[in-house]
């Protein structure tokens, strides 16, 4: 960087109290928490995550020096609240990965609800069940829910991969098939009011965590 980019002394000690500052409005915020899902509580941290990564900033490219914090990550991070501090809908978001592990007992299961159906004899996706794993899963996902496949997947053939819930808020329910073309054109991470993530990649970190005797965790907004 060159000495005209560098930022002044006076625009790093302005950083500087801009940390304090958010520092005493975390500090309040947590003093008059109401419960777990506080807002305030949560856009205070937002805040002074934001200001002190500014200061971590702009004080190596000042001095070149750095910071003790440990500034929470861009990734997988949420960002600042924006909906509604009382919010009259909520939308949930759900994606679940699966893997067909095991081809045939996906075809056998399908086949069998088909057969308790009495659907086999008539043509359509019940009638290839036992044959096609396009109409196997058809079947199946007509058959049970989401979360009923979810507790059973082995049973299914399946193997579970990453999944996540998004909770987020509205001001009010939108019409009755307004979004059905494209459910989720309108997700904004900017509403989200908690999100639960599943991954092998977390038993992963914490297997990581154990072995090098660190253990640091992330602060959902959930």
């Amino acid at each position: 960087m060159s000495d005209a980019a560098q930022p002044t002394a006076a625009e790093v000690r302005a950083a500087a109290e801009a940390v304090k500052a958010a520092l005493d409005r975390h500090l309040a915020a947590v003093e008059r928490r109401t419960g777990d899902d506080d807002t305030a509580v949560y856009e205070a941290f937002n805040a002074l995550a934001t200001a002190a990564e500014t200061y971590d900033e702009i004080l190596y490219d000042r001095y070149d020096e750095v910071t003790p914090f440990e500034i929470p990550g861009a990734e997988g991070a949420l960002p600042p609240y924006s909906g509604p501090d009382e919010p009259h809908a909520l939308s949930l978001l759900i994606r679940r990965d699966y893997a067909v592990a095991e081809p045939q007992r996906l075809l056998a299961q399908a086949r069998r609800v088909a057969e308790v159906d009495g659907d086999t004899d008539t043509p359509g996706p019940a009638a290839r069940a036992g044959v096609s794993p396009l109409a196997a899963l058809g079947v199946l996902f007509g058959e049970y829910e989401p979360d009923e496949i979810a507790s059973r997947h082995k049973e299914f053939g399946l193997e579970e991969g990453d999944s996540t819930l998004w909770v987020t808020a509205a001001e009010e329910l939108p019409e009755p098939g307004e979004w059905l073309n494209a459910p989720f054109e309108q997700a904004d991470p900017e509403r989200i009011i908690c999100r639960f993530d599943v991954s092998a990649v977390f038993d992963e970190e914490e297997d990581e965590d154990v072995e090098d005797n660190a253990g640091d965790t992330g602060v959902p907004r959930s």
